[in-house]
């Protein structure tokens, strides 16, 4: 099916405050779109009962991070004057789609899918897995439809799911006709940013692991991140080569650092290339390419940090956005769940014509 606008559907997990993982990964993204112009509708969800499928026993936990999130939100520049920020638990028409998908998708299928297995390896669920967690690639696949997304913006790691997604979309069409679209995703165009790693190197920024840089942290807690960072364990002294590979801190400087930050910050090199030649060779020491990355952190967080102290003072007017925010998308579901009603045939008590028809089928008796 052709869309006729040009959507947008993303969203986070409030399972904690947004580390800059997010921020280099979707978030700056979704700030560029959202100021384009190029998309008629643009809806960022806090899926509150996907973080339910993994936090059923504390859901206080889930409660209290919409509220982190959406000042997250803000503060990086989501403006609600141009895209809806909805809660997703607060859309009963994706819990109804969703239960719709779970007729297109095999057991098999969903225990295929790679995003899948990592997140129970991660998780090692006590007692088996919990079936909404084992679905929940399916909820995703409503989330995107149901407000007939063209674009989902994602890391690497979400390409599974909106594979799923299609092949949920190309099944239902097949079956009961053109209703729905299916999404195109939007990587992160820099390649680091695909999946910046934890400060220690090791894996992917994580909570669970400890390894984060929040957008909320404090120029004081950002200094001791950035000086703890895992970088080359063979560069013991300055002189020593250094090599970049595994190195966070080149990792960190090639989702972040801009040319115009060696003028401002760095001015005896022109661009990261030229500071990359010199660490490799020796000479540069790591304590100086930290205190680089920090001066470009700073400069791009503390708008940010600012930003957030301010939406923390106004937080009645955030639920305020979060509440609009969620009745404009479920204007927007309705509309899509009738066209799926309608073309599944169980719009029983819409259907004038199917009742006027049964009327002269009995009539008839």
């Amino acid at each position: 099916m052709e869309p006729k606008e040009k959507i947008i559907l993303t969203g986070d997990r409030p399972t904690g405050k947004l580390h800059i993982g997010h921020y280099v990964g979707s978030l700056r993204r979704r700030v560029e779109l959202q100021n384009s112009g190029e998309y008629d509708k643009i809806f960022i969800m806090i899926a509150d009962a996907q973080a339910l499928t993994d936090n059923f026993d504390n859901p206080d936990k889930v409660r209290q991070n919409i509220i982190e999130v959406a000042l997250d939100y803000l503060s990086v520049g989501i403006d609600p004057t141009k895209t809806h920020i909805f809660v997703q638990s607060a859309v009963p028409e994706l819990t109804e789609l969703t239960f719709y998908y779970m007729n297109l998708v095999s057991v098999q299928r969903l225990q295929r899918n790679p995003t899948v297995k990592t997140e129970l390896e991660m998780r090692k669920f006590d007692g088996g897995t919990p079936t909404g967690f084992f679905c929940y690639p399916i909820s995703q696949a409503a989330d995107i439809t149901l407000f007939k997304a063209t674009t989902v913006p994602v890391g690497e790691d979400q390409k599974p799911m909106l594979e799923l997604t299609n092949e949920i979309v190309r099944r239902f069409n097949h079956i009961y006709g053109d209703v729905l679209i299916e999404p195109q995703i939007l990587l992160p165009g820099n390649q680091a940013c695909m999946r910046l790693p934890g400060t220690d190197g090791k894996s992917k920024m994580s909570k669970s692991l400890g390894n984060c840089i929040y957008l909320s942290d404090s120029a004081k807690e950002l200094k001791k991140k950035v000086n703890s960072m895992f970088t080359d364990p063979l560069h013991l002294r300055i002189e020593d080569p250094g090599h970049l590979e595994g190195n966070t801190v080149f990792t960190y400087l090639d989702a972040f650092c801009e040319d115009a930050d060696f003028e401002q910050f760095m001015p005896e090199y022109k661009n990261l290339d030229e500071m990359k030649a010199h660490y490799t060779r020796g000479g540069l020491g790591d304590g100086t390419c930290k205190k680089f990355l920090l001066n470009i952190l700073n400069s791009r967080f503390e708008p940010i940090r600012e930003r957030r102290a301010m939406w923390e003072q106004r937080i009645p007017e955030v639920y305020e956005i979060l509440r609009q925010g969620t009745e404009a998308a479920r204007e927007q579901g309705r509309r899509t769940l009738g066209e799926v009603r309608h073309a599944m045939r169980i719009d029983y008590f819409e259907d004038s014509s199917f009742i006027e028809e049964q009327s002269q089928r009995f009539s008839k008796n």
